[in-house]
């Protein structure tokens, strides 16, 4: 802000005295969001509403070329900023103002001085032209930029975003998106959300356009090039679907099809456990990928081939589309509450597994409990508090679908389910944490849940009675062993190679 000078010194006194505690002095913002497990992730002082990013690519060169107008709102009285980003910056426009930067590709971080401060509440508009090749962007040992024979994929967690655009990566500041990416006429582009349309040049180059009009975490944003065979449905309440497969999946093309083709059937049964579908568009895609897991990547998760190359898989669909509901419409505020995710996701193929007669979710559970022994290193680990080198260990996956049989044991059916939709509802589009959890469920329940909580979540070591509500039957244990439900096999494979 700028003053006129007062001449009367009364009238500086009144002015000074009228300036809010809240005008001070701007400062940067935090290169950091606060997450314990990754402190460098994401950047303080702003929140995104919204990308637009306008892309190129030859995948013959991996060469990107890209502009990124990003459209936030300060929340604090800002002299810099930083944007997580690895890419080659050609030029920064804040508020159409040429802006200071300086680039750090190796902490993955972008930091802007615009020409004057930014006041708190203020709609900013930040420009950033960058070009580079993601394939040779290599952070912390590893890279979330996934070359295919005739293209590309960006799909990782937590983090794929450095790679391709400049944001605020992090989950808690969610943004809609316009994504628009021009490649050479032939190859196509699969993106978030529904298709805007396209259009081709005269100069050989196709520009496909797509729109996430609902909030999305930064690693939930995907893009993929290369050819691709597109398939377009609807699922039985009319909710568009659009699936896509590598024109080079081979011996695996079947199997990716007879799985997810039958999206539309799963997401029709999952809404009846957790409530409307939350996003305008459905589907998944399987490009030319040698990676080894799937990503619930917002309304079109990603599948790698690794996935079907022992046949079809539908509960790694059921995994990933239940994960639209958990971990993508509400999103956790911090990556120690990953169990949100994972053992909800887990939990829906037990349900899934249930529906196809093929072992319940109390025989899953028992199963789970009565194959790791106390003393086994599977207790160890804290579903509720896993550690960032082990957010994807299969504790915070079983044991904590476990968790939930446990909780829908002690509370029973009818107040766990319309735990589960009261959760979706009141959250949806958001951001929540477990202890946002344990107080619907307790309000819900009129149960204190604490202790289960405790037991299941936050204790490394084996609960001394299987997932069972106290007093109703024997333990697992007591009854001998338990033998592996059919679907045990198929659902640990999948969530094994799942995110």
């Amino acid at each position: 802000m700028r003053f006129r000078t007062i001449a009367s010194a009364a009238g500086a006194l009144t002015l000074l005295l009228a300036i809010p505690a809240a005008a001070a002095t701007p400062t940067p913002g935090a290169p950091g969001i606060g997450d314990p497990y990754y402190p460098t992730y994401g950047n303080g002082g702003y929140d995104v509403g919204h990308y637009d990013l306008r892309l190129k690519y030859q995948p013959t060169t991996d060469a990107l070329q890209g502009t990124a107008t990003i459209l936030a709102r300060t929340t604090q009285d800002l002299s810099r900023f930083d944007l997580d980003f690895a890419l080659g910056v050609d030029g920064v426009l804040v508020d159409g103002h040429p802006a200071k930067f300086t680039e750090s590709p190796a902490a993955h971080k972008l930091q802007v001085t615009p020409d004057a401060p930014l006041a708190k509440g203020s709609d900013v508009t930040v420009v950033v032209r960058y070009h580079g090749v993601p394939s040779k962007v290599v952070v912390d040992g590893f890279t979330s930029w996934q070359r295919t024979p005739d293209g590309a994929v960006a799909a990782n967690e937590p983090e794929s975003a450095w790679w391709w655009f400049p944001s605020n990566d992090h989950p808690l500041d969610k943004a809609t998106y316009d994504i628009s990416v021009e490649v050479p006429t032939g190859d196509q582009v699969i993106s978030n959300g529904l298709p805007t349309g396209r259009t081709t040049d005269v100069e050989g180059w196709t520009r496909y356009n797509w729109r996430q009009d609902k909030p999305q975490a930064t690693y939930l944003a995907t893009m993929a090039i290369g050819k691709f065979d597109v398939t377009k449905g609807t699922t039985a309440d009319g909710i568009p679907v659009i699936n896509a497969y590598s024109t080079a999946l081979g011996d695996s093309a079947g199997a990716a099809r007879a799985s997810v083709e039958r999206t539309g059937e799963v997401i029709d049964w999952e809404s009846r456990y957790f409530g409307p579908y939350p996003f305008a568009s459905v589907g998944g895609y399987v490009p030319d990928a040698t990676s080894d897991f799937a990503l619930e990547t917002e309304t079109r998760p990603f599948y790698s081939p690794t996935m079907f190359s022992s046949g079809a898989d539908v509960s790694v669909v059921v995994h990933e589309l239940a994960h639209q509901w958990f971990g993508d419409s509400v999103s956790l505020e911090r990556w120690q509450d990953i169990w949100l995710n994972e053992g909800f996701a887990t939990y829906a193929q037990w349900l899934w597994s249930q529906y196809q007669g093929e072992g319940t979710a109390q025989q899953l559970a028992d199963y789970v409990y009565a194959s790791h022994p106390a003393g086994d290193a599977f207790w160890k680990i804290e579903p509720g508090n896993p550690g960032a080198a082990n957010q994807f260990a299969d504790p915070v996956y079983d044991r904590g679908a476990a968790a939930l049989q446990t909780l829908r044991d002690t509370v029973g059916d009818k107040a766990f389910f319309t735990i589960l939709k009261d959760w979706t509802a009141q959250h949806a589009y958001g951001n929540a944490d477990f202890a946002q959890f344990q107080a619907l469920a307790e309000k819900v329940s009129g149960k204190k849940l604490g202790p289960l909580f405790t037991t299941w979540l936050f204790t490394p070591a084996r609960p001394a009675t299987g997932p069972v509500a106290q007093g109703t039957k024997a333990p697992a244990a007591a009854r001998g062993a338990v033998p592996q439900p059919k679907s045990w096999r198929e659902i640990h494979t999948a969530y094994a190679l799942a995110r």
